[in-house]
């Protein structure tokens, strides 16, 4: 799986970073989203998929097959 953000479409609403943050953190400086690992292990798999599924900007995007 690799996970994939847009920060022109970030809202900063933080629901990432709380949702899974040992793959997302937010920037000290706007909010927006910092993606910290594009390719997290087997087992977040289901917490980042959660992400996606709350993100309120639709940032975040998975690449499942690689």
């Amino acid at each position: 799986m690799r996970v994939d953000v847009d920060t022109d479409k970030c809202c900063g609403a933080g629901m990432c970073a709380l949702t899974e943050p040992l793959v997302f953190d937010q920037s000290r400086e706007d909010g927006t989203v910092v993606l910290l690992s594009a390719h997290p292990p087997e087992e977040l798999w289901d917490s980042v998929e959660e992400c996606v599924r709350v993100c309120p900007s639709q940032s975040i995007s998975l690449d499942e097959t690689a």
